[in-house]
């Protein structure tokens, strides 16, 4: 479903949780501004294929750049997934999550570069930051990457709309992340379906489970459906 204020597109059960907390972001003072919401299969496939390709920036585990046409095939699958989700188990193909920035910040003329740095203490997002993590859970949202681990790199920017991105996850499995990548045109597929058994335990399963929620905006609304309705095969 398309928003216009903050624009993104989101599937409809968290529509109306994201637009809450957009509200009590701005009596905060802040204003929330969505730098990425729903992307589909073929626009993650594009961003994929150009940071294999060496033809978007690439970053280490460190967040240092790289240059990606040093690295084997292996190596640069893994590098690319720190960071880059593969094509059909993006969490931003469910319509459940969002990267949110504060306008305020943008306003003044700043880029922002999603880099985890800009949300911590001295950062241009550490308000931000600090506030979603008091008040996020009130409307059923979390961080699925909350700090770096042996897979996907800390993303504090990402947040999550829980009721309906639990399902989609337990919804990944092999076979269908198989059967989305084969003779897909992505860059490295055959190391990725050679690995695909710990690419998926470790980049897509491997994420921070969402805390105990009470409010009304942590329960589907009637009607909403879930992540089934929503393309499984566009996602992070």
């Amino acid at each position: 479903m398309a928003v216009a204020a903050p624009r993104c597109t989101l599937h409809s059960a968290a529509v109306e949780p994201f637009l809450a907390l957009c509200r009590a972001a701005g009596h905060a003072g802040f204003d929330l501004q969505v730098v990425s919401s729903f992307r589909d299969f073929a626009q993650q496939c594009r961003i994929w294929n150009a940071k294999y390709r060496g033809e978007r920036p690439v970053l280490d585990r460190r967040g240092r750049p790289l240059d990606v046409a040093t690295l084997a095939p292996r190596r640069r699958v893994e590098t690319l997934l720190c960071w880059s989700a593969l094509p059909g188990a993006s969490r931003h193909h469910w319509g459940t999550d969002v990267d949110v920035v504060d306008g305020r910040v943008l306003a003044s003329g700043y880029s922002p570069r999603l880099e985890p740095a800009e949300y911590r203490r001295g950062g241009p997002f550490a308000a931000l930051s600090d506030w979603l993590g008091r008040h996020l859970h009130r409307y059923g949202f979390y961080r699925p990457y909350p700090r770096s681990g042996t897979g996907v790199g800390a993303e504090p920017w990402h947040l999550s709309y829980a009721p309906i991105a639990r399902g989609a996850l337990e919804g990944m499995t092999l076979e269908l992340l198989a059967a989305v990548i084969r003779g897909a045109g992505i860059e490295g597929e055959a190391e990725i379906l050679a690995r695909l058994p710990t690419i998926r335990r470790r980049y897509v399963l491997a994420v921070a489970s969402p805390p105990r929620m009470r409010s009304r905006w942590a329960r589907i609304q009637p009607g909403a459906g879930t992540a089934g309705g929503a393309d499984h095969s566009s996602r992070r």
